[in-house]
């Protein structure tokens, strides 16, 4: 166990306070390493009843199998029920039942909503009507917080630090909310970002403002190559999303840009790891999954650890509720 969260018991962690985790954008530095401790307590022993008769309600508006198998799989590792639905179609949103009113009804059931949706901001406006806090599980192209949160717990783990890092974002940088999230995050550490991408799929002007306003470091490349990646800490490779495009043509031009094949990491750092949000289509190669620079199926399960955290979190456990928890169930 690192002393990664040393005198981090500020305020609003002693309490039993409960939080809302919509976005990563407004969680400070101290808040985003304590999150990180408790997931680092959860690898440890993340089978146990901390949340033993709660209730956890799972709506997913938008197709998810990653995301929607950790949260529950998350909530039943720590003792809870799991409610909900993957399919907006088998929801009352078909007979025309509004947002807001979908959230108050499923607040009379459940203790936290986790909640994808398609709409950008659709979370936040969730957080303001319901009475339990939100999970955004996420909302569009916008952000996607949970993944954020299992991506920094994997570059810490695999770097030993989050501090002044090299971290190559590749691909879909525009409809990527992945990639967005991950930029906020790491405004506090110091690192040097590289931007590879077609010019369609470039990173949105707003995110290189974010940049410039946060002295966050960043270059911009179209090539993608070996010369091009050797300096990575980081390679972070981003499916092309076929659903966020209207014109499926563009779709076809920039599809198949960009290829990580092994022969490419013959000269990368030792310490370099490939992460992925997942689902991958042609963007890596299956041979660079035996290359122990691959690190995105550890990544994935990263994302229990994290989520467990960020279920504590909300429920207003403390990292001292963690460490002293008695319900730990030995596998």
């Amino acid at each position: 166990m690192c002393t990664l969260a040393v005198d981090l018991r500020i305020n609003n962690h002693t309490s039993m306070e409960k939080h809302n985790f919509v976005t990563i954008a407004n969680l400070s530095k101290e808040q985003l390493l304590y999150l990180i401790e408790m997931a680092q307590e959860f690898e440890q022993h993340p089978n146990r009843e901390l949340l033993k008769g709660k209730v956890v309600a799972t709506l997913f508006f938008e197709p998810s199998t990653r995301t929607r198998l950790s949260f529950e799989t998350a909530a039943n590792r720590l003792g809870a029920r799991v409610i909900g639905f993957s399919d907006a179609k088998v929801s009352s949103v078909t007979k025309g039942e509004t947002l807001k009113d979908t959230i108050l009804m499923v607040s009379n059931y459940a203790d936290v909503i986790v909640m994808r949706h398609y709409i950008e901001g659709a979370a936040q406006y969730a957080s303001e009507v319901a009475p339990v806090p939100i999970i955004n599980a996420g909302d569009g192209a916008h952000m996607h917080p949970s993944q954020c949160l299992l991506d920094l717990y994997s570059i810490y783990k695999t770097q030993g630090t989050l501090e002044n890092l090299n971290i190559y974002l590749v691909g879909d940088l525009k409809y990527g909310r992945t990639v967005h999230s991950l930029l906020m995050a790491m405004r506090f550490f110091n690192p040097t970002f590289h931007f590879i991408a077609p010019k369609e799929l470039a990173m949105p002007q707003e995110y290189k403002l974010y940049c410039k306003e946060h002295n966050i470091k960043f270059q911009e490349h179209t090539a993608f190559n070996e010369k091009v990646i050797a300096d990575a800490d980081i390679l972070y490779m981003t499916r092309v999303q076929k659903e966020r495009f209207s014109d499926l043509m563009e779709y076809e031009r920039v599809k198949n840009v960009y290829i990580l094949k092994n022969e490419m990491l013959s000269n990368v750092k030792p310490n370099m790891k490939i992460l992925h949000p997942l689902p991958r289509v042609n963007e890596i190669a299956y041979d660079v999954d035996n290359n122990p620079h691959a690190y995105y199926i550890q990544q994935a399960r990263n994302g229990l650890y994290a989520r467990e955290s960020i279920f504590s979190y909300c429920l207003g456990l403390t990292i001292d509720d963690i460490k002293n928890d008695k319900t730990i169930i030995e596998e």
